[in-house]
């Protein structure tokens, strides 16, 4: 076992009480850098607790947080933003009403003040990421299009791609592939692996054939504490897994 100097992400002995219902029971999570880790479980195991204890939107009740060896229960939001954990919801939040470029270009960090933010100008430097960005997101073809007019898909790599403009070494996705078409899947596959050859990503997800085509390592959550991990075979023949979870 490395020491937890090696994870990108520890969380140890994490436990969240919602009026006495421990949501998260003493949990330790390690991710590594470059993993592409996938959360899985019933409907209240406690996924997107987690995702909310690591971005800051929920108070850790007892445990320790660390994201590249440094403390980071306790932090506010913003604060754990700029410390490079990006976060995407269920359900996307895109400003409708501006274009893809748009909606890219707001989401590059500029300037840590309203005035730097009011002044700011489109430069070269700004551009250049957008078109990376949107290439990889799949939506090159699409820059001047109204968000609004994108399809579901499309909308859900958009705000990827707005994370991925703040540059974050660990992203978190919750569901990304809920209400998508089969090729729609596909290419967020495509673009997952893509992703993580600079940063790890952490996904829940309840699509197992989704789950098959991305994951490293699989973490089982069963009432807030963990079943199982290991890599997805390791997973599927884990007879207390096949019966909290796939019911066979």
């Amino acid at each position: 076992m490395s020491n937890s100097t090696d994870f990108l992400l520890a969380l140890e002995n994490v436990t969240v009480s919602f009026d006495g219902f421990k949501a998260v029971n003493g949990l330790n999570l390690y991710i590594d850098k470059g993993e592409l880790r996938v959360i899985i479980g019933p409907n209240g195991a406690g996924k997107t607790t987690v995702l909310d204890l690591i971005c800051g939107r929920t108070k850790v009740s007892d445990g320790s947080i660390k994201f590249k060896d440094q403390e980071i229960t306790g932090l506010k939001e913003y604060e754990i933003v700029r410390r490079g954990i990006g976060r995407k919801f269920q359900n996307p939040s895109i400003y409708e009403d501006l274009t893809v470029f748009e909606n890219l270009e707001l989401s590059m960090p500029h300037g840590r003040n309203v005035a730097g933010a009011l002044f700011w100008k489109r430069s070269e430097e700004v551009t250049e990421r957008v078109r990376e960005i949107a290439e990889m997101i799949f939506l090159s073809d699409l820059l001047d299009r109204r968000a609004e007019t994108l399809s579901h898909g499309q909308k859900q790599w958009l705000e990827i791609g707005m994370l991925l403009m703040q540059d974050p070494e660990l992203l978190m996705l919750d569901e990304p592939v809920a209400g998508m078409s089969v090729s729609e899947r596909v290419k967020t596959a495509e673009l997952l692996n893509e992703i993580i050859k600079h940063r790890s990503v952490i996904v829940i997800e309840h699509d197992m054939k989704f789950v098959e085509s991305i994951a490293h390592r699989v973490t089982v959550l069963h009432q807030g504490k963990i079943l199982a991990e290991g890599d997805m075979d390791t997973i599927q023949h884990d007879p207390k897994v096949k019966e909290v979870y796939l019911g066979h």
